[in-house]
């Protein structure tokens, strides 16, 4: 058994969000930042789901690609490009605040609000409309966190940061503390998400379009009309939140659904998906690519067709994040390996709990994990046969 325990890598504040829904009793909390107001500009006109092809689907992301290219200057160009055989950059990503995490790429910060703007429309061509809400709120939610001085919690040991699991320090700055470069403390909010280009934007040739800061990793390897997502990581903190009078849950359905399925579950299938041990941490998080574990759980030939069903669903709160165009096949392909994809569950049933789950296949890997409280949640996305589109990109 190769399964273990993972260490809560950026426990370095979570002790100061043990109370769930801590941030969330704020009364409704105005984010009023320019990004984050072309962010809800842009999400309030979302299209519905695209019938467009993948070939089609990467001409739009690299047109917008070029279209933000042509708005930069050398400087940010430089900045924003990486050769597609740079194999640090490839797997530069984590869970974890800058500066206690190094980024590097287009830090949107640095960058004009037209510019930005040409960022978002780029992530809106590369994402369905769900997957570019989803990812919105949880930028949204970071912004909670800088508004909220969420840098300030109480002193601890350093983290296990970075993608080589090398200690990171802290410091005790002001809300959204830290600065770009280095040095202060965690460094939240919309200004701290970075964009780069692994290889050059494309329509036949492949290139990954990589973005990413505090809790979100999105890694898209794009190659013609093929394109993988793998390895990503959507994550939430706080996990519900009020803004503009709406509370939102950036990851309230990867959650819903679980609870949904463990307890559609009958006596015998229940004891074959609850774990006999507990697990509260992503075991294949950042820097854990090429790792394998052993599939545990229930099998998903002995679910029934409607609990088969709602696993699809829960599959595709990850799966359909990126372009229909792309999520389309992704899902017929987990679909084929159905048969042969695992449910492990690990804590109590009832919604509310701080629980783990897993969803296992020969082309998947799906990790929730609570970071001990409802209100502080890591996910991992991986394809063990394809992460950063090893089938078809070769650099």
């Amino acid at each position: 058994m190769t399964t273990r325990r993972g260490l809560a890598t950026d426990g370095v504040y979570t002790d100061r969000m043990r109370s769930p829904l801590s941030i969330a009793s704020i009364v409704s909390l105005s984010i009023v930042t320019l990004g984050t107001a072309v962010g809800l500009a842009q999400r309030a006109s979302a299209p519905g789901p695209s019938t467009a092809s993948a070939a089609d689907t990467t001409s739009r992301i690299v047109k917008a690609a070029q279209t933000l290219i042509a708005q930069l200057d050398e400087g940010e160009r430089g900045k924003l490009q990486f050769r597609f055989d740079d194999q640090a950059q490839r797997v530069r990503w984590s869970n974890l605040p800058s500066p206690m995490f190094q980024r590097v790429g287009l830090r949107l910060g640095d960058i004009t609000p037209a510019k930005r703007g040409a960022v978002m429309s780029l992530l809106q061509a590369a994402l369905s409309a769900d997957g570019y809400k989803k990812i919105n709120e949880i930028m949204d939610g970071d912004e909670v966190l800088r508004e909220t001085g969420g840098g300030n919690g109480p002193r601890g040991n350093p983290p296990l940061g970075g993608a080589n699991g090398a200690r990171a320090g802290r410091g005790r700055g002001g809300p959204g503390g830290g600065a770009p470069g280095g040095g202060g403390g965690p460094a939240f909010g919309r200004d701290n998400y970075y964009l780069a280009f692994v290889g050059t934007p494309s329509v036949t040739s492949p290139w990954m379009l990589q973005y990413g800061g505090h809790h979100l990793a999105i890694n898209l390897t794009i190659g013609g009309s093929q394109a993988s997502m793998t390895p990503s990581l959507p994550a939430a903190q706080p996990a519900q939140y009020t803004i503009e009078g709406r509370t939102v849950r950036p990851l309230g359905d990867e959650n819903d659904k679980g609870f949904a399925l463990i307890n559609a579950l009958n006596t015998d299938q229940r004891g074959k998906a609850i774990l006999n041990y507990r697990v509260s941490d992503l075991v294949l998080g950042p820097g854990q690519d090429g790792r394998t574990i052993q599939p545990e759980g229930i099998k998903a030939s002995e679910l029934t067709p409607q609990q088969q069903t709602m696993l699809l669903e829960i599959v595709r709160e990850w799966a359909g994040i990126p372009a229909d165009a792309y999520a389309e096949p992704r899902m017929a392909d987990i679909k084929a390996n159905l048969p042969q994809t695992y449910f492990a569950w690990s804590g109590p049933t009832t919604n509310g709990s701080v629980i783990y789950y897993r969803i296992q296949g020969p082309t998947l890997v799906i990790e929730y994990a609570p970071q001990g409280t409802v209100d502080h949640i890591h996910t991992i996305y991986r394809d063990p046969t394809n992460d950063y589109g090893a089938k078809f990109a070769h650099p």
